[in-house]
This record gives structure tokens, sequence and C-alpha cells, in this order.
């Protein structure tokens, strides 16, 4: 299963290639913020996106992170499987 779970930007590693590390849970990987580098959703380190498959999909405020993430959470093993993925995998 394939979720869009909320992280919150703590760095931006490459402004070439659009690539910001994000906290997941704990889990810090990075991500492809291209889809929100202009306009009214660009993103900057302290932000929350939505991220799905490797990219940042939409940014949102704390509290729809918050509501989102213990939605997740009450969903339990998949919601587990999603950050284990994440941690497992990696953009470099």
């Amino acid at each position: 299963m394939c979720l869009g779970i909320p992280g919150r930007i703590v760095e931006i590693v490459d402004t070439q290639h659009h690539i910001a590390k994000v906290d997941v849970s704990g889990v810090r990987r990075n991500v492809n913020v291209g889809l929100l580098v202009n306009g009214p959703d660009a993103v900057a380190v302290g932000d929350w996106v939505l991220i799905h498959v490797g990219f940042a999909m939409s940014k949102i405020d704390e509290e729809e992170a918050q509501s989102t993430r213990e939605f997740l959470e009450r969903l339990g093993d998949p919601y587990r499987q999603e950050l284990a993925e994440l941690e497992a995998s990696g953009i470099e």
C-alpha cells in the first residue's frame, strides 16, 4: 500500500535537483520537492508536506499534518509498513 504521509522539511539538500531532507515520524529521508518550488505552495525548511512515493505532493499546515498522522497511526500495519519502506529507501 502506498500512503500519502506527512513530513516536515528539515533541510534543503540540493536546490538544483529540488531535493529536501524530510522528517517523517523520526525517519529522515531525501524527497523531491520539485512540484512545490514556485508559487504559493513554495516550500522551505520547517514546512510540512504530504509525501507519496518519494515526492512532496502538496504543502500542508501543521494541524493537517498532525491529524493525518494520527489517522495513519490508527491504520496500524499499513502505516508501519510504509514507514519501514521509507526507512529502507533513499534518494541520493
